[in-house]
């Protein structure tokens, strides 16, 4: 049996909410007459939040050592039913507890699909995060214990940003839990496999095994301590890559699990972008003017990802603030207006498209929303008129 690693700490990526821990007893329980009514030779595991035989078990075990032997006595009338044992209520139980090791798993993504468990504890408190450049190892294994992918070694480690893409999102997010030296063992269901993985050998319901040793990374510097040149410079990195990836089109895929949690990965990128240069007083005024233009930017390019999401009320806020900086935004205007489309507000969707048009009447995309608000209009007042007949003809 492998040592089990006992540290816990919990980080920005780790909280008690997802942490999960597993002990490993044996025992044996006995009426007060010397009845054995209950055993574990080879030992049994359990999860603390479920409890097991008993709550007496639960609760001392919390208190133990690993290798540590107890015995408690319990009133059978806690927590205990008679028909478990065949005997009265007033019947007192004397267990011989064990704690043979426990573990703590980690539900990375919070839904049961992604977990982590310790093997080995890291250096240290820090942990990657997005865009934080990795080193690690890893070996991955299908449920059959066939190995199904090598990646990096000590001496050459695979190096990769963090949720750029370059690996599957579950192990991406794991690694983000983990420590410098940490070695651990990753669960990841289908839902969060790459496509490339979900082949003839790995089915969508397939779960994949990682034996992930994280060798170590490096972290972007925190935007409050960055000076103003690298907070613009920041910023236009990840605005940049935020393009790339909307450009690629590399969230959209079938799935719909998939597309959403991608949409939001590339979400996280503009929401980034635009945090490195908002509120900032330090600026020169040539810096304000550049750092203005990346905002508004970023502005649209968020609002794009809200459409995609179909949270339209946040994306035409969103254009709105642009418009307030600059009403001649021609992009504002017209993603305003498809926001205004979603939510059936066409008297502003039209008002929207005509100012774009007065500005830019060439505007290609423009046109064919401005088309397709029309149509929507005679859809909307056929519907109207339908509905107006019908109140008449019952009221005749």
């Amino acid at each position: 049996m492998a040592q089990e690693d006992e540290s816990i700490s919990f980080g920005c990526e780790v909280n008690s909410s997802n942490l999960e821990i597993r002990k490993w007893i044996k025992y044996e329980a006995w009426l007060e007459n010397g009845t054995l009514v209950s055993e574990s030779k080879e030992g049994v595991e359990f999860r603390i939040s479920d409890g097991y035989l008993c709550p007496a078990i639960s609760k001392a075990v919390k208190t133990m050592r690993k290798g540590e032997k107890a015995e408690l006595a319990v009133k059978f009338s806690y927590g205990c039913t008679e028909d478990g044992y065949g005997t009265s209520s007033n019947s007192n139980l004397t267990i011989q507890l064990e704690l043979l090791w426990w573990k703590s798993i980690i539900n990375v993504t919070g839904d049961g699909k992604v977990f982590k468990k310790i093997i080995k504890a890291g250096e240290g408190f820090d942990r990657p995060s997005e865009g934080s450049l990795v080193k690690v190892k890893y070996i991955a294994r299908l449920e059959d214990g066939t190995i199904f992918e090598r990646k990096g070694s000590e001496e050459e480690p695979f190096e990769f940003l963090t949720l750029e893409e370059n690996i599957n999102e579950g192990l991406d997010r794991a690694i983000m839990t983990m420590k410098k030296g940490e070695q651990a063992m990753v669960t990841v269901g289908g839902e969060y496999l790459s496509s490339h993985e979900v082949s003839e050998v790995v089915s969508a319901n397939s779960v994949l095994y990682y034996e992930v040793q994280l060798i170590d990374f490096t972290k972007d510097k925190p935007f409050w301590k960055m000076d103003t040149q690298e907070k613009i410079e920041a910023c236009e990195r990840k605005k940049h890559d935020g393009n790339l990836l909307f450009r690629a089109g590399k969230y959209w895929l079938n799935v719909a699990v998939v597309f959403f949690f991608k949409l939001k990965h590339l979400l996280n990128f503009r929401t980034q972008a635009a945090k490195f240069i908002e509120f900032d007083h330090s600026f020169t005024d040539d810096e304000k003017h550049i750092a203005n233009a990346l905002r508004l930017s970023c502005y649209l390019n968020i609002a794009a990802c809200k459409l995609k999401l179909e949270e339209h009320s946040e994306a035409s806020r969103l254009c709105t603030k642009v418009i307030e900086l600059d009403p001649s935004n021609v992009k504002a205007l017209f993603r305003r207006s498809q926001a205004y489309m979603k939510t059936s507000e066409l008297e502003k969707a039209e008002a929207d498209m005509k100012r774009a048009l007065a500005i830019d009447p060439d505007n290609r995309d423009v046109k064919l929303g401005y088309k397709e608000l029309k149509e929507k209009q005679r859809e909307y007042a056929k519907y109207q008129a339908e509905i107006f007949s019908t109140m008449v003809s019952k009221m005749g």
